[in-house]
């Protein structure tokens, strides 16, 4: 979730009255941005990794990447459910991928030639069901496939709505504490009831 902006309202909110809902100041003082890397477990409902910081740089992917794995150094296949954005069909990504098979891999050039030529050869080397780190892709337009993003609609509503941060390190103190109240008083797996029938007749 790239681009959540600290924005500190002009004015303390005014307070709910019988009748009235809380009103939120309008006006705001932009204090910059911060990115959301975030692992979300399908099993378990909870956010397994969160790495917030001021770049999603394809280093900044693939340090996150490397955490999850650590986390379970063990498991024989790790699958991953991305959208189509570029950091997630990376170099570094590819590299990373390689290092876990049990044979070396010549991945070619980046740019030039082999599985590192472009981005398309890139994803279709992260999407080999065989390997240990499978990626699987969301169609275009499709990124609500990806139940992170139910989880991104929680936070919008539950912190980012409303709230009204001083700076950069307040918003990332502020998602971090979120993340960990929701893990411990809310997570659950999502139940998906969309059967397959076609939205439109």
């Amino acid at each position: 979730m790239t681009g959540i902006q600290a924005l500190e309202r002009r004015m303390p909110d005014i307070p709910m009255k019988p009748g009235r809902c809380t009103q939120v100041e309008f006006e705001y003082i932009r204090h910059g941005t911060q990115t959301l890397i975030a692992s979300f477990n399908v099993a378990t409902g909870e956010v397994d990794l969160a790495t917030v910081g001021p770049t999603r740089t394809e280093a900044d992917f693939e340090a996150h990447i490397r955490q999850l794995l650590a986390q379970c150094p063990q498991a024989p296949k790790v699958h991953l459910v991305m959208d189509c954005l570029n950091t997630h069909q990376s170099a570094s990504l590819v590299r990373l991928a390689a290092q876990l098979e049990s044979q070396a891999i010549d991945l070619g050039v980046k740019g030039r030639s082999g599985i590192l030529r472009s981005m398309a050869t890139r994803a279709a080397f992260l999407s080999v069901p065989n390997h240990r780190l499978v990626v699987h892709f969301t169609p275009k337009h499709c990124s609500w496939l990806n139940q992170i993003e139910l989880w991104f609609s929680i936070l919008v509503r539950k912190l980012l709505r409303r709230s009204s941060f001083t700076s950069p390190a307040h918003l990332k103190q502020k998602i971090i504490e979120l993340i960990d109240y929701f893990n411990r008083t809310m997570a659950k797996p999502f139940k998906w009831n969309y059967t397959g029938k076609p939205l439109i007749s």
